[in-house]
């Protein structure tokens, strides 16, 4: 059941409405439009796991670890991950390990910590009862979400990109079973190639951007595009593009997963491309890590910094903080901070000169001060400003972001997320004088491929260059 169109749509000239609007979407898809299965899936477990408390309350410490144990265990085992082709004993599996996993690790605690065989043995009945129910729930929530799906009570509106054979058959797919949670309302692909028997080309590649907001699309599925992969990236990179979940369709290289257990419309694999955007929660989790990191880190380092101050003052006197514009996130530009180690001609020539290892400007203890990072240190203060990250691409100058977006086309791309005080380039060895191909190479999986896990390396990394005085 196709909604009301709205009443004005902006367009752009050569995009043809009359084939967008009859697929706009469904009441349903637009009252459940921020539902998501782990919304329901999380809250069962969790009263599932606390149940034995009901029982009997002596065993209350063990078991709320255990309870936050299994939930980080599921996640990380990607049970609360969407997932298109929705089954109980898919996961069984993998439900069943980490149960046992998080009970084995709780109750050997617990038998270190009161050597007592009846409190483990209590523990291990409430523990047992927990898993039963965990497993209970999970089997009623997947089925509720079946059902759901089935009556079209949640759906989104989905985006098939490619019109060849496996686009054909997906966009068939998703039309005729409602269970993969997903209303197909049309098909883009290149302008060399034209509609497939009744499969609806409502647009070209690049109006992709424009009919994602026009039929409130959530969601986009590779299939088959009759375009260069670079080119493609570029397309999904866009903002409105880049807010939708996506999904790939697999070819031959790929469709049999190691890991976890594997996805599939109707038969056809398909993967799920992480979020490569920082914003809501995993936004909110970077930056409190950030403000915690960089606060303790200002506190605890107070007397290096002192000493940084007095060693700055004593080999230049006065002016010991360098302030320069750099580009943030969204190319936003700002003013860092450090300790000078140097003293430019001009601010010209600070703005446009590549500063490179054993510059003769550079005396004794900034040439110290560069090799072991402490320079850069008055960072913390731009980290609590919000300006910069603990870990991400390293902040630029604009003259050299103009410079190098010219001449190498995703580096603008590493502006997704904020600018950091140390990054993945960094620790792999990409400072100085290195490619800076390479450099936005690295920055970009960085930012593809983001964790709070790969801050901490790339962090605990860092330390240990700074240690071997491994600076420029």
């Amino acid at each position: 059941m196709a909604g009301e169109p709205p009443a004005t749509t902006q367009t752009r000239a050569g995009l043809d409405t009359t084939k967008v609007l009859p697929y706009a979407g469904s009441r349903a898809s637009k009252r459940t439009r921020r539902l998501r299965a782990w919304m329901m899936t999380v809250p069962i477990d969790v009263v599932a796991l606390l149940t034995p408390l009901l029982v009997t309350q002596n065993y209350w410490r063990a078991t709320l670890v255990n309870a936050g144990l299994t939930v980080a265990l599921f996640a990380a085992g990607g049970l609360y991950r969407p997932r298109r082709h929705v089954s109980f004993l898919d996961e069984l599996p993998s439900l069943g390990g980490r149960l046992l996993a998080s009970g084995a690790v709780v109750a050997i605690i617990a038998a270190e910590r009161h050597d007592s065989v009846p409190y483990v043995s209590g523990f291990m009945h409430g523990m047992a009862l927990s898993a039963g129910l965990v497993i209970v729930g999970r089997a009623f929530s997947r089925n509720f979400l079946i059902l759901a799906r089935k009556r079209r009570w949640v759906e989104h509106n989905a985006i098939v990109i490619g019109s060849g054979p496996i686009g054909v058959e997906l966009a068939r797919l998703l039309r005729r079973y409602p269970q993969y949670g997903l209303r197909f309302v049309g098909c883009v692909d290149a302008s060399s190639r034209e509609g497939v028997g009744s499969l609806p080309l409502i647009g070209t590649l690049d109006e992709l951007e424009q009919l994602t907001r026009l039929l409130d699309c959530e969601v986009l599925v590779v299939a088959d595009p009759d375009c260069p992969e670079s080119t493609l990236m570029e397309i999904l990179l866009r903002p409105a593009s880049s807010r939708c979940d996506l999904w790939v369709a697999q070819r031959l290289w790929g469709s049999r997963s190691q890991g976890g257990y594997p996805d599939h419309v109707g038969a056809i694999p398909i993967v799920k491309i992480g979020d490569t955007t920082l914003a809501g929660p995993r936004w909110t989790a970077k930056r409190a890590s950030d403000v915690v990191f960089a606060t303790v880190a200002m506190i605890t380092l107070s007397p290096v910094l002192l000493l940084c101050a007095i060693a700055t003052f004593l080999d230049g006197g006065r002016g010991i903080f360098f302030r320069q514009e750099r580009i943030g996130r969204y190319g936003k530009p700002f003013k860092v901070i450090k300790f000078r180690s140097m003293r430019p001609v001009d601010e010209h020539e600070s703005q446009t000169n590549w500063s490179i290892g054993h510059d003769q400007r550079v005396g004794p203890i900034g040439r110290f001060m560069r090799r072991t990072s402490l320079d850069e240190l008055p960072q913390l203060w731009n980290i609590l400003r919000g300006e910069m990250s603990v870990v991400g691409p390293r902040p630029e100058r604009p003259y050299f972001v103009e410079k190098f977006s010219v001449e190498y086309p995703n580096y603008a791309m590493r502006h997704r997320v904020p600018v950091g005080l140390t990054g993945l380039a960094q620790v792999s060895g990409l400072r100085g004088d290195t490619p800076i191909s390479d450099r936005a190479r690295f920055d970009n999986y960085y930012v593809e491929h983001w964790s709070l896990w790969l801050d901490i390396k790339i962090v605990l990394r860092t330390v240990a260059q700074v240690l071997r005085g491994g600076g420029r």
